[in-house]
């Protein structure tokens, strides 16, 4: 089958979880292209060894990348950020129906939901049907955030989406509540495929503790809560500096490892020193083949998400490379995250924005026994290679995909 991934983002971006569908779909024997931008995310800078230019090709791992030119930025910034999303989308509908081959289908990841109109127009122009992929609720995620506040633009993002969810043959969501938030737009239910995000289980594993790293980074001798990805507003890491405060006098060798980069690393690292946190660590953004190692020299891997009902039924990737890693996992969060993690026993959950209540979980999981923890590490393991395997899940994605294509699915 020919198959047309369009994505704004794609590696080497921080996107191994799409990387991993497009070379597994390759893997079994299906021919895939990805139009995607020239990377520049999360920094919003174009990345070393590229330049912007009308088109570029490449091949990777099998997958044909073709890269078109947008506007690059990830600031905090509500016009440079729409004109980032509305310059790919140009950009796509414009020279897409020159540069793509003829295809199946084509799959849609979302977010921006601005991907919509380039997947519109190449759907008719090629005859094909499109499916979306939703990994963030739109306009939902913008007003949790606080990267839009105009009601009016909102409103119009919201009837923006409705009509790119009308058009598509198929909307793969990753949580039940996300599927339940579609039912409530009017998205019939036989359009709706609930199919989690998955993890590569052989590169997320656990592993022994690198000496090297843990010198690099000053995590010797120190219980280290670890948190990897984006350091953003949905994040609210605000919280780890309070809790981190709390810490220094009540468990005084943990330290909380922060690694990643986001419109808030700036202002949370030069508050971090002006409080003289000497117990939070900010490492900037790392290689993605580095997270295995520096998982495997954390005690504790935590998510942390801002108090939100969008948020409460979110479950960012994040969760099931941790589980995955066999560490223990605390989880700053309300809702399906949470109850994952708490029902496998996997690790612990506090409410979030609550610094006394991080910090406790934090001292909770310093005082369990080391054997506990692992334990902890291997029911997580134990349940990421069971229900959240890559190659499970991808396939079961392939199936919704080719269903799809095979019946020519489209509404109109």
């Amino acid at each position: 089958m020919q198959i047309l991934i369009l994505s704004q983002w794609y590696p080497p971006e921080p996107m191994k979880l799409l990387s991993d569908m497009t070379e597994s779909l390759v893997a079994m024997g299906h021919e895939v292209t990805v139009l995607t931008g020239f990377p520049n995310w999360p920094t919003g800078k174009i990345y070393l060894g590229y330049r912007q230019r009308l088109v570029q090709r490449e091949t990777v791992n099998g997958v044909r990348i073709i890269r078109i030119p947008l506007y690059p930025d990830h600031s905090d910034n509500p016009f440079k950020r729409a004109a980032n999303f509305l310059s790919f989308a140009l950009s796509a509908t414009i020279l897409g129906p020159f540069l793509v081959p003829r295809v199946d289908i084509m799959h849609v990841i979302h977010p921006p939901i601005t991907v919509g109109f380039p997947a519109w127009t190449l759907s008719r122009l090629r005859g094909c049907p499109f499916t979306i992929e939703i990994q963030d609720m739109w306009p939902e995620n913008l007003r949790s955030t606080g990267m839009l506040r105009n009601e009016l633009a909102l409103r119009l993002i919201g009837t923006l989406a409705r009509w790119v969810y009308s058009e598509a043959a198929l909307v793969r969501v990753i949580s039940p509540g996300f599927r339940l938030n579609l039912l409530s737009k009017g998205v019939p239910d036989e359009k709706i495929r609930v199919i989690s995000n998955w993890v590569d289980i052989d590169f997320y594993r656990p592993a022994d503790k690198s000496p090297e790293l843990l010198d690099k980074f000053d995590m010797r001798g120190r219980f280290n809560v670890l948190y990897a990805g984006t350091i953003g507003l949905a994040q609210g890491l605000e919280v780890v500096l309070d809790a981190a405060a709390k810490l220094q006098v009540s468990s005084p060798d943990s330290q909380f490892v922060l690694a990643g980069d986001g419109v808030e690393y700036d202002r949370l690292r030069t508050e971090a020193i002006s409080r003289k946190l000497t117990n939070v660590r900010l490492l900037g953004r790392l290689p993605g083949d580095l997270m295995p190692s520096l998982y495997a020299c954390a005690d504790v891997l935590m998510l942390h998400l801002r108090a939100d009902p969008l948020f409460a039924i979110t479950v960012p990737h994040k969760v099931f490379t941790y589980l995955a890693a066999g560490k223990p996992i605390l989880v700053g969060g309300e809702g399906d995250s949470a109850s994952l993690v708490t029902a496998s026993r996997s690790g612990l959950a506090c409410p979030p924005g609550n610094p006394e209540a991080l910090a406790h979980a934090v001292v909770t999981l310093h005082e369990m026994s080391p054997e506990e923890r692992e334990a902890m590490g291997n029911n997580g393991r134990r349940l990421a290679c069971q229900s959240y395997s890559r190659a499970h899940l991808v396939s079961e994605l392939l199936q919704s995909i080719e269903s799809a294509a095979t019946r020519g699915l489209r509404c109109t």
